[in-house]
């Protein structure tokens, strides 16, 4: 299970090898490479803009550069998740399990995994091999087929490594290297005659996800073993992987991230906190305004709930418990709040899910405003309600102007980010990839010259997590783009269709269907991934129900954060019983309320479209 853009914590394991010098150096290339590439993606927009407008033309092959240097940076930033143990995964596997299954387990987990990833790499190849024989040249005059390397690249180097990291003991992992060896001889070598087969390994690759295997075997996996069972090469899942990483907006996603990470390494946090209790001072419900838009600016910017409770939870449970709350209270508020700041720009979710459903960013932009201001007003709203009373309530409010003017000083160059981003955007000075570029850069700017907080080694730090969480991300939204196009051949969404206009005749059935469906795929699935493949799915069916797919990427998006919250399995709920070593059912018992109140709103939100849809009608982007 994972969060939004969050990588999972890996399956426990043996200690790694003190790693040897060669290895060390071979990943400081590594690292430097992926590094660079960032730092490429970033300048070649900007260069972009100043081209347009001194020059009147852009730079020559500018964007066909961005979007492979971006493919580069999904496989080789997969490959270092998969180095680190960091790849993106549903559940955290059962390695510790007694001996010998422990054993076994991994080596089911790691030898399946690494037997799509071979069947990946092989798809790969015959990918690159009927684009060689084309001879088409880029803009830049680099042969296209050898901007694709990347993708046969990263998939063999993921293998080994989920060979490597499986166990430090070598029976364990040639075991595994010898069952994806015989997984990649099946589907190479055996043409099925009937359906058994391909669902053998279906339910196999199944199994290794719940033992821990990483998200992209599940997709990637079905989509092969799909492929592969109906008679087609393994190289038409490639091309759908191709496609979707270099789409044109894709590259956005990157940026937009590196920007987060800039702010998350710098002292944002503690500016953005200091800010807020100047600003509301001893006010009752000031606490609680505090924590909620500490989360929601933080969410928004690093599009992970998981990253904002680990990040902000050491500042904000102990201000909250001197603010007179308990201790359990309080991570209640801060689990509770996680995951508002989805449906604020410039969140990835939502560009994501704008990309997938073939809809103006703008517009998705706009549409979250009231739904998110709502969500955060009425959690804050119950917090500042049950914050317990004291003697000094009765002397009213008092407001410090002298230390709100400081911190709102101190703040100011962060406070305008949203001002950047949004105002490249919706000027038409810069196409989203532009603008996320421009907040990459500012970002950067203020954090190391203007708040001098970022220093070269936390800038490289920075730049690398990036690297990795975004790697581990886009390699997932690559390998669920071959199984949703599966699906489209298929005819799966029609027959969706079919099955549920048959059986639901009300817009209101439909819509809590799709609620109770949602909070499911919210507690089992990465935000992504669940856009990926179930947004295809839902947009034909709530057109065939007059929902607007602007409104229903709103409910959709809702409806996956309050699944971080939903009991039992809720991935906030995880984190936070992590972060402060408390019980889940203490954790449980203290975020309920929270849940039940969100629940309402979300609701509220789906039930009610002009909340999503006024605002961007209105300045006429919907």
């Amino acid at each position: 299970m994972s969060d939004t853009a969050s990588p999972a914590t890996p399956p426990p394991q043996a200690a790694t090898p003190h790693r040897p010098l060669v290895w060390r150096i071979l990943h400081g290339v590594e690292d430097a490479a992926l590094v660079l590439a960032l730092a490429a993606v970033v300048l070649i927009p900007l260069a972009e803009i100043v081209a347009r407008t001194v020059f009147k033309a852009g730079v020559p092959g500018g964007n066909w550069l961005t979007q492979h240097l971006t493919l580069f940076i999904s496989m080789f930033g997969g490959a270092l998740a998969a180095r680190e143990s960091r790849l993106l995964t549903i559940t955290q596997g059962f390695a510790k399990a007694r001996a010998p299954w422990g054993a076994v387990f991994e080596i089911m987990r790691a030898g399946i995994s690494a037997g799509i990833a071979l069947l990946l790499a092989k798809g790969s190849w015959e990918f690159l091999l009927s684009e060689r024989t084309t001879g088409v040249s880029s803009a830049i005059g680099l042969p296209v087929w050898a901007a694709q390397t990347p993708l046969l690249a990263g998939f063999l180097i993921i293998a080994v490594r989920l060979l490597l990291r499986c166990s430090p003991r070598w029976p364990v992992r040639l075991a595994a290297a010898a069952l994806a060896a015989g997984l990649a001889l099946i589907v190479l070598r055996i043409e099925p005659e009937t359906n058994t087969l391909p669902h053998v390994l279906l339910g196999a690759i199944f199994v290794a996800v719940v033992l821990g295997a990483p998200i992209f075997v599940l997709l990637g996996g079905a989509a092969l073993v799909l492929l592969w069972g109906g008679g087609v090469t393994l190289a038409a899942a490639t091309v759908s992987q191709y496609s979707l990483a270099t789409n044109g907006v894709i590259p956005s996603l990157p940026l937009f991230t590196l920007a987060g990470y800039f702010l998350a390494e710098g002292g944002t946090s503690q500016r953005m906190i200091r800010l807020l209790r100047a600003l509301v001072g001893d006010m009752r419900a000031g606490p609680a305004i505090v924590t909620v838009g500490a989360c929601a600016f933080f969410t928004s910017l690093t599009g992970a709930s998981g990253v904002t409770i680990l990040a902000l939870g050491g500042l904000l449970v102990p201000f909250l418990v001197s603010a007179r709350y308990p201790e359990r209270t309080a991570i209640g508020l801060l689990t509770g709040s996680g995951s508002i700041g989805l449906l604020f720009a410039p969140c990835l979710p939502l560009i994501v899910y704008a990309i997938v459903a073939d809809v103006e960013i703008k517009a998705m932009f706009l549409a979250g405003i009231v739904p998110g201001l709502l969500l955060a007003v009425t959690t804050a709203a119950w917090a500042a309600w049950i914050r317990p009373a004291s003697a000094a309530d009765a002397a009213g409010w008092t407001f410090n102007a002298r230390e709100a003017f400081a911190a709102t000083r101190e703040a100011f160059w962060e406070l305008l980010i949203p001002v950047v981003s949004l105002g490249a955007i919706f000027s038409g000075l810069a196409n989203p990839v532009e603008a996320a570029a421009v907040t990459a850069l500012y970002a950067f700017v203020i954090e190391a010259f203007v708040y001098r907080d970022l220093k070269p080694r936390s800038m490289v730090h920075a730049m690398k997590e990036s690297g990795l969480l975004i790697g581990g991300v886009l390699l997932v939204l690559a390998v669920a783009q071959s199984f949703t196009n599966y699906l489209v051949d298929e005819q799966v969404p029609s027959r969706l269709i079919d099955l549920v206009q048959a059986h639901v005749s009300s817009r209101v059935v439909f819509i809590i269907g799709l609620t109770v469906v949602l909070l499911i795929v919210g507690c089992l699935m990465d935000v992504f991934s669940a856009i990926i493949v179930v947004v295809p799915l839902i947009v034909p069916l709530g057109a065939l129900y007059g929902i607007s797919p602007v409104h229903l990427g709103i409910l959709f998006l809702a409806n996956l954060g309050l699944g971080f919250l939903t009991p039992p399995v809720g991935m906030s709920l995880f984190l936070a019983s992590y972060r402060f070593n408390r019980p889940m059912s203490e954790v449980l018992r203290a975020s309920l309320p929270y849940f039940w109140l969100q629940f309402a709103i979300v609701l509220l939100i789906s039930f009610w479209p002009d909340l999503s849809l006024a605002l961007p009608r209105w300045l006429g982007f919907s």
